[in-house]
């Protein structure tokens, strides 16, 4: 596999690779930046058809992290790990366990939490081998219910707020009510989204590559279910992705009749110009690192002192994030990708300079 030539390469601090032939474990750890602080990010189980699918994904994904907590003002740096095979198949908890031995041996500078294909109690054999895990602890969530550590219900109630600014901006409604919503992807952080917006009066559509998770939606939510080949080009006016990345392609892009694209999945665009082309058909898109940061924000205040009323105030300004990328793009006429990735930029570098700068005055001071 070729790294520091490969195309999502972007200057990432560290990858590491690990295999364990006794537990069949194969993974790989991207750490994109620590500038803002520890590396935290998902660890995903998922069976990648190729060792060079999975080094892309990590590669990704790590950035995204980076890029995803600075927009959400998180004193965090970016990670992320792949296992790479079928969580309905090949998780074990000798597997898990191994997988937690490796993250020990990088000590402490990637911090690992529930992802697709992964679970609270999958973190929780992790955590056996390692304290470098995020989001198992109990504690009340930002509804103020009793929750296990889930970052689901955040990153589905962040989304729904980024949904609610998005239609404000591109179709002028302050209400959900009758709007139209297809949503690809209905596993948790899916269906909670679909639970969120169905209270809020909107109509769904809905596919999942796993009928029991689609057919839960139609039964408790009244959604309707489409195909894989129509849930990307049903006339709606919302297409949330809240399944895995790069959606947004030159296959799909021209098919697409949503006005707003606005969902919990991570890397949505195939290739950075993908922005661009969206832009051009008019449709609006709610970048996916500043829309789905529900999570990260919810793991980071389990970190310090949970606290379910601060945990809520910080998701919802997710909102207000979105909403200054939504006007700095109009107004400079840029893709809203574009406008989010400036915005993040300049928050982890303002603190990478801070940092550099505290440094050198305990470096004097010493």
């Amino acid at each position: 596999m070729n790294v520091f030539s490969h195309p999502e390469f972007d200057n990432h601090e560290h990858l590491s690779i690990f295999c364990d032939p006794e537990t069949g474990l194969k993974a790989i750890v991207a750490i994109h930046s620590t500038s803002r602080g520890p590396a935290l990010g998902g660890c995903r189980m998922y069976p990648y058809a190729s060792d060079e699918q999975a080094l892309r994904d990590v590669l990704r994904l790590s950035r995204g992290m980076t890029y995803k907590s600075a927009l959400a003002n998180l004193d965090l740096g970016g990670g992320k790990s792949v296992i790479i095979g079928d969580p309905r198949k090949h998780k074990t908890e000798a597997l898990l366990e191994s997988m937690g031995r490796f993250l020990e041996q990088l000590g402490g500078q990637y911090i690992a939490a529930e992802d697709s294909g992964t679970s609270v109690s999958d973190l929780k054999v992790i955590g056996r081998q390692t304290t470098h895990v995020a989001g198992i602890k109990d504690h009340l969530g930002l509804d103020g219910v009793p929750s296990n550590g889930d970052p689901s219900p955040a990153t589905a109630y962040g989304t729904y707020i980024g949904i609610c600014m998005a239609v404000r901006h591109r179709l002028g409604r302050s209400d959900l009510q009758g709007l139209e919503v297809a949503i690809q992807g209905i596993g948790n952080v899916g269906y909670r989204l679909a639970r969120h917006l169905k209270e809020a009066g909107a109509k769904l559509w809905v596919y999942d590559i796993h009928k029991d998770q689609m057919d839960r939606a139609v039964d408790e939510l009244g959604a309707t279910p489409v195909s894989a080949e129509e849930i990307l080009a049903l006339p709606v006016d919302v297409l949330a992705p809240c399944a895995l990345g790069a959606v947004l392609n030159d296959s799909s892009i021209p098919r697409i009749q949503a006005k707003v694209v606005a969902g919990a999945a991570n890397n949505q665009l195939e290739r950075p110009e993908h922005d661009a082309a969206l832009q051009k058909r008019g449709i609006l898109y709610a970048p996916d690192f500043a829309i789905n940061a529900g999570g990260i924000i919810d793991v980071f205040y389990e970190r310090t002192n949970h606290d379910h009323h601060k945990v809520r105030a910080h998701v919802e300004t997710i909102g207000t994030t979105l909403d200054e990328i939504f006007t700095r793009a109009r107004s400079e006429g840029l893709p809203t990708g574009t406008i989010a990735n400036r915005l993040a930029e300049e928050r982890f570098r303002r603190s990478s300079a801070d940092h550099q700068q505290s440094t050198s005055a305990m470096a004097k001071v010493g």
